[in-house]
């Protein structure tokens, strides 16, 4: 059987792309942890981990910068197609959404 599809909103349906801007969605919260983060949707009450501080900085940043590729620059190059990926889930399963 399917899975039900995302309730986060519109973005859901959005494939990432890194020449646009994102922001994390604004029902969800971030609470800092040893490993990184716990993303939390007000909204659908699904839980995500992101295990990686330099995800954290990103996904934080996303808002501050005109593309998602300015925000990764923060990311030393042999961690940014790691930390790439990561947030292109984040954005394929609605915790962060494209920015108009």
């Amino acid at each position: 059987m399917p899975s039900p599809p995302h309730a986060l909103g519109p973005a859901t349906t959005s494939i990432f792309d890194r020449d646009r801007a994102y922001r994390l969605h604004p029902k969800v919260a971030l609470r800092p942890e040893r490993f990184g983060a716990l993303a939390y949707s007000y909204e659908t009450r699904r839980l995500s981990l992101l295990k990686d501080l330099d995800l954290v900085s990103v996904v934080r940043s996303l808002a501050d910068h005109p593309s998602a590729d300015a925000a990764l620059n923060i990311v030393p190059a042999a961690k940014r197609p790691a930390v790439e990926r990561a947030l292109a889930r984040l954005v394929e399963t609605g915790f962060v959404r494209e920015r108009h």
